[in-house]
């Protein structure tokens, strides 16, 4: 049986106020309209402002989908010493064990060039007593989407989700290796070629994709830059609440959904997030695994993890992007992403998987999250947790390694 972890869900209550100390255009590289912010209370029942990272998405390319916790004048709020979960937390929430994945080697793929990222995942580290991983001793390593070194344009906005994604692999996975590879821009075109650039690199046995856009009718031929066997590849569902993204929307693909995760007693209780994506794809077809009589089509997601902002991670970040710098709190599905392919990472089993099947027949080894909801879609489980399978929390989220 599935371990049930339910517990009262939270209301966002949206700020009308909100508009005036929103993020600046700043914190949208391509001038887009600021980040939305919304403020709600967390389970200490303290109330934390959040916008935001990456800007809207055109047609053709993906928005990073994560968020940080922000100032009253909308700036990146950074502190000198960690608050918000780190890796203790996290390994205890999902039952992982400290200090394993040794040998495996975990791909990051983001867009633009994070200058200090391997700084920056050091600082993270070494807070929190994980062992060093730089170029030096083989553990990291940053290239292009064609495997160079010559690295594209920085970004402050993607600097911040590489950060994001690079220590949510090493809190669960703190001896695995790490590769970032980074795309020219964060066009899907580019974001591909560094998935498949990733795929080809000895020893990557997990790719993951904190990004996506909206779906697209040519997307069931561009799947095919995320099919590659024998590798877990994640993708973050969304940040928008229901509805589908690709390449999350990728049959190919393990798609993660988001909780509100908190300790509870001794334990820990999650709910769905309410900006985590789910629902029917529009375009992709259904894998034989899932058996969900509500989407004749593929559904998202599959698993899921921390991404509610309110329960957010820490994250350290020095590229000093609107002036912030240090240490910071984040959420999204960008945290839930990388959390999902260390767990592979752990597990040692991804040259035995087919796509992202395998918790569909290990589901006594996920924690079922059977509350909240991400939307309205007429009471379906799409959007509303339940028992067993739904949309924002697929099967649920890691007991173990079991079910990956």
């Amino acid at each position: 049986m599935m371990q049930n972890r339910t517990r009262t869900f939270l209301s966002f209550a949206v700020l009308a106020a909100v508009a005036a100390c929103s993020p600046d255009n700043s914190l949208s590289p391509s001038g887009a309209a600021a980040p939305n912010a919304s403020v709600s209370s967390t389970g200490q029942a303290m109330q934390f402002l959040h916008a935001r990272v990456c800007p809207g998405a055109v047609v053709g390319t993906a928005r990073c989908h994560s968020w940080v916790r922000v100032d009253a004048k909308g700036a990146p709020m950074a502190t000198t010493t960690p608050s918000g979960y780190g890796p203790a937390d996290l390994t205890s929430a999902y039952s992982i064990a400290a200090n394993s994945g040794a040998g495996q080697t975990i791909a990051i793929v983001d867009a633009y060039d994070d200058p200090n990222a391997e700084n920056d995942v050091n600082v993270y580290r070494s807070q929190y007593g994980l062992p060093a991983c730089t170029t030096a001793n083989g553990c990291f390593k940053k290239i292009n989407q064609s495997g160079g070194t010559s690295y594209p344009k920085a970004n402050g906005s993607w600097a911040q989700e590489i950060s994001l994604d690079l220590d949510m692999a090493s809190a669960i996975c703190p001896n695995c290796h790490i590769l970032l590879v980074e795309a020219s821009s964060n066009s899907f075109a580019n974001l591909s070629a560094a998935v498949d650039q990733a795929a080809k690199t000895p020893g990557v046995v997990a790719i993951s994709n904190s990004y996506g856009g909206s779906e697209y009718s040519s997307e069931t031929t561009d799947e095919a830059h995320y099919n590659h066997p024998g590798i877990a590849v994640t993708v973050s569902s969304g940040d928008n609440g229901y509805g589908v993204e690709f390449p999350a929307a990728s049959q190919y693909v393990t798609a993660v959904g988001g909780t509100h995760l908190t300790r509870s007693g001794t334990g820990w209780a999650e709910t769905a997030w309410s900006g985590a994506g789910s629902g029917c794809s529009a375009y992709i077809t259904k894998p034989s695994w899932q058996t969900d009589a509500g989407c004749a089509r593929r559904t998202v997601a599959d698993v899921s993890a921390v991404a509610d902002p309110n329960t957010g991670v820490a994250v350290y970040d020095s590229y000093a992007y609107r002036g912030s710098s240090g240490w910071m709190v984040f959420g999204g599905t960008s945290v839930a992403a990388p959390i999902i392919a260390s767990v592979y990472a752990v597990a040692n089993n991804t040259s035995a998987i087919t796509y992202g099947s395998y918790p569909y027949s290990h589901t006594a080894s996920l924690h079922d999250v059977t509350s909240g909801s991400n939307g309205t879609c007429g009471g379906s489980y799409l959007c509303t947790a339940i028992t067993g399978y739904d949309g924002p929390t697929g099967l649920g989220t890691p007991n173990g390694t079991g079910a990956f």
